[in-house]
């Protein structure tokens, strides 16, 4: 056994035997230290000067042309690490030749097998019967002979693919086989050419050339087919092709197969750049056979930013048909479907005043029952205004609002013959705030002045009219804290009251046009303001205290909330005359009492409550009653009671909750919902109508989670109507590592199931991989 130190310049070869390797170096000498972890090293004509280290058992070699090492052999260099039972490196073509147990690793790539020849520089070479793991993406397999082109590309021949470990049976639970396959790290793509996928032995697809990401970001190629079962539609086959056309635009093209529609069409682009961003879907049906007719719609959102902060945004929605939100319930992105929004934005600011335009419009989708249609809101064709907001003398905030109206109801509305006509209005406030860290008071004089023109006179409703109603509020507040205990944990308490003085003289309203108030929702928010309604047309008159206390609880180290009760009610001096129904002026002097509270003070729960209760009948009115229990990830289990009085009374329960779990490895790797050791989850929600005795919407599934794939099949039903609903059936097979096949229910879950989270999510480090060792 030798060992030396050669010195041929540019290389610094070291031969240490296996007993020098763990001994110290001598006082005052100077020793190798080996390091499990790597630095980065430099790339292109850095990497040039970077020294190669060579230890072995034995070295022997000519200075200046090779060397020979041979016997637990190691040669790094940067990034490089080669180990084998004999290796020959020949220094003027920088070329490594190992035999013999060859492992080597390179940027956490890791390629083992009996034959390895290495240009280290360029790393172009070629690697006889290797197995290989991607340590980025925790993927490998095996292959006859992997060429390598770079450091970041390489073709493998007759290889496999794929990210799980073997079987019971000695195989992967999923394999890619295929001729050859390409990586590309750099372009995150990976190129299979007469690529079988098989699944537990089962070949679930193959084709000429099987193009896939190696990670999560975007490449251009064609997607996984999906593939849905729908009540409405039936059997659908769809195939999207995605178009990465630049870091910053891209579009999506999804031919599809509906058995009982026929062929469609579906398009979306997205872009983004500096001044401006935006996305445009389209679908198209050209010829729907249930419908006997061409179908479509169409979604656009486009934001421009130009100079000084001038903002033009369009939104535009629009479909063929009235049924079209009952046969396609999963392509309207509207909160109301039935009431699809077109409005086009201008605003500009001018210091502390802003200018703005709009232009809004309806498309209604009326049904055939008479009482099942719908009231729009009416258009603005256009709406012109402008706003101010600074500050006017010592401590004083004044705001103003000017602004013109043109409002036409919509076509199709349920009542067509609604007064058209156009509105001018201002709304204005003075105010002095004192703030203070403990307290605050705000007296505040405001305004609402506003004149009416309509097209036609209307029974009842003033045609050419003009009021001006002033309104004189004081809001406090206090906020005071102190340290507590609770539950054997110390807190900060804290105890907020709050009062909101505000009086608006009686003004006759019942004669004019009413374009867009209503009544606003009564909850904590809406109880203190000086107005119950919403919109300019309707100013409620009232002499009126409100009174609320709230007390929180909270961390003293975080700072987050433990606990929040509270209280609030409202007090009139005097008699309301303008109230939702103006036959009928409001004598009652206490408001129902709202009462709200929510609190995690107790480990793995949640409670919320909302509660209207009738300060007249001494009952409750409205309620919503929440409660979460979460014991850990992917645990979750969640009930929420909602009642109106008279009207709805629902019952909604939610879950993500594991239904079988194998013992987890403690030498897995960690990051993985299961270990890999396989588990099952159910999910779903449940929204039960007791005053209906029926379902109303419900998603029911399940997911299956080995740790290098997931399977996950959802069933979906939603309402459409009081006796008409569909229902859908979501199955995806997730590849970790390659792709999703199926449809995706995944935004389904998300949107749905209160808790839900991806089984993937906490995947930090790659799946552990060693199929073939």
């Amino acid at each position: 056994m030798r060992a030396g130190l050669l010195p041929w310049a540019p290389l610094a070869l070291a031969a240490l035997c296996l007993d020098a390797r763990a001994q110290p170096a001598e006082e005052g000498g100077i020793g190798l230290r080996p390091s499990p972890t790597l630095t980065p090293a430099p790339r292109g004509d850095a990497a040039k000067t970077l020294p190669i280290i060579l230890r072995a058992r034995e070295l022997r070699g000519r200075p200046d042309l090779e060397a020979i090492a041979e016997g637990d052999v190691e040669l790094r260099r940067g990034n490089v690490v080669i180990r084998a039972d004999r290796l020959n490196y020949e220094q003027v073509e920088d070329l490594a030749r190992a035999v013999g147990n060859v492992h080597i690793s390179e940027n956490g790539n890791v390629f083992s097998g009996p034959e390895l020849q290495l240009k280290l520089q360029r790393f172009e070479g070629f690697f006889q019967s290797p197995t290989y793991r991607l340590g980025r993406f925790g993927t490998g397999g095996k292959a006859d002979r992997i060429d390598f082109l770079d450091d970041q590309r390489a073709v493998a021949t007759n290889a496999t693919y794929t990210s799980c470990g073997l079987d019971g049976a000695g195989t992967p639970a999923w394999i890619l086989s295929a001729g050859s396959v390409r990586i590309d790290q750099g372009a995150n793509e990976g190129v299979a050419s007469n690529g079988v996928l098989r699944f537990y032995g089962v070949p679930i697809l193959a084709a000429p050339s099987i193009s896939f990401p190696l990670n999560d970001a975007r490449k251009s190629g064609w997607l996984p087919p999906s593939i849905a079962l729908d009540s409405n539609s039936g059997f659908q086959v769809g195939a999207p092709y995605y178009w990465n056309i630049a870091p910053n635009r891209d579009a999506t093209f999804t031919p599809l197969v509906s058995v009982r529609r026929g062929a469609s069409l579906g398009t979306e682009v997205r872009y983004l750049e500096p001044l401006y961003n935006g996305e445009s879907t389209l679908n198209l049906l050209p010829n729907d056979r249930l419908a006997q007719r061409s179908r479509h719609s169409l979604r656009v959102f486009h934001d421009s930013t130009f100079d000084r902060d001038t903002l033009l945004q369009l939104r535009l929605q629009h479909v063929s048909d009235d049924d079209y939100w009952k046969d396609f319930p999963h392509d309207a992105t509207s909160l109301t479907p039935r009431l699809l929004e077109t409005d086009l934005r201008f605003s500009r600011p001018f210091g502390d005043w802003t200018t703005y335009g709009k232009v809004q419009r309806w498309q209604v989708l009326q049904t055939v029952d008479v009482a099942t249609r719908i009231e729009a809101p009416y258009e603005r064709v256009p709406q012109i205004g402008t706003r101010y907001l600074g500050k006017y003398g010592p401590g004083l905030e004044l705001s103003f609002e000017g602004e013109f109206n043109r409002f036409e109801t919509p076509d199709n509305n349920a009542t067509p013959e609604r007064p058209n006509g156009t509105r001018v209005h201002a709304l204005g406030s003075l105010s002095r705030p004192f703030v203070t860290p403990g307290w605050s008071l705000l007296p505040k004089l405001s305004f609402n002045a506003a004149s009416y023109s309509l097209d036609r006179p209307v029974a009842g409703v003033r045609s050419d009219a003009t009021r001006v109603i002033p309104t004189l509020s004081v809001d406090s507040a206090w906020t005071f804290e102190r340290d507590a205990g609770w539950f054997g944990r110390t807190v900060r308490q804290t105890l907020e009251p709050r009062l909101l003085y505000a009086n608006t003289p009686f003004v006759k309203q019942s004669d004019l046009p009413n374009f867009d108030s209503a009544p606003k929702d009564f909850n904590f928010e809406s109880i203190f303001s000086e107005n119950p309604f919403s919109g300019v047309d309707r100013v409620a008159d009232g002499h009126q205290l409100t009174a609320g206390v709230t007390t929180r609880l909270l961390s003293p180290d975080t700072g987050a909330e433990l606990l929040r009760l509270g209280i609030v009610q409202r007090y009139l001096f005097r008699d309301q005359q303008v109230t939702p129904d103006p036959t009928q002026p409001s004598t009652q002097r206490f408001s129902d009492v709202l009462l709200l509270g929510s609190t995690s003070l107790v480990r793995n729960w949640n409670f919320d409550a909302a509660v209207q209760f009738g300060a007249d009948n001494s009952r409750l009115e409205r309620s919503v009653v929440g409660v979460r229990y979460s014991p850990g990830p992917f645990r979750t289990m969640s009930a929420t009671y909602r009642l109106t009085r008279g009207l709805t009374e629902q019952m909604e329960i939610g879950w993500q909750w594991p239904v079988y779990q194998r013992s987890v490895d403690p030498t897995a790797a960690r990051g993985s919902a299961s270990s890999c050791g396989g588990s099952l989850y159910a999910v779903g929600r449940v929204n039960y109508s007791m005053k209906d005795s029926r379902i109303i919407d419900s998603i029911v599934g399940a997911e299956y989670d080995a740790g290098c794939w997931v399977g996950r099949i959802v069933a979906e039903r939603l309402s459409t109507g009081r006796s008409d609903a569909t229902t859908r059936l979501l199955i995806q097979l997730e590849l970790v590592g390659l792709s999703r096949l199926g449809s995706n229910p995944l935004q389904v879950l998300k949107d749905n199931v209160p808790g839900y989270r991806m089984l993937r999510e906490e995947r930090t480090t790659p799946l552990p991989f060693n199929p073939y060792d």
